[in-house]
């Protein structure tokens, strides 16, 4: 399983915003030139990064800005923003029933649950 892209343009996105706001305004236009997609990808993606109170956007040239602390903007959070966890929040989801006559079913959660948690929270 590969993390999609979303994921990482949203990552470029943001740091851009982080060091070309200060200087000038940073636009949609600026931003699809500089991570090599479709304006509507970057519209979309600027849309959840909003929703997620990462970013504030100004209509029309207006540009974005990062509303946030960076230090307090993880990358889980980013993750988070632009992909679906589902219910539970988690990065992870694990199938619920191994089977428990199973060597290896018996075991799987004991083995991973807590390494997935810590990746997680790593993130």
């Amino acid at each position: 399983m590969q993390i999609p892209s979303r994921f990482t343009i949203a990552t470029h996105m943001l740091i851009n915003i982080a060091l070309k706001g200060k200087e000038s305004k940073v636009t949609r236009d600026f931003l699809a030139a500089s991570v090599g997609v479709n304006p509507v990808i970057i519209r979309k993606t600027l849309s959840q990064l909003k929703k997620a109170e990462l970013i504030s956007v100004a209509r029309g040239t207006g540009g974005t800005e990062i509303v946030k602390d960076l230090k307090d903007i993880s990358l889980l959070d980013v993750y988070q923003a632009v992909e679906c966890l589902g219910k539970t929040g988690q990065l992870f989801s694990f199938h619920d029933n191994p089977n428990p006559n199973c060597p290896v079913g018996a075991h799987i959660h004991d083995v991973l649950d807590q390494k997935l948690d810590r990746i997680q929270l790593a993130m």
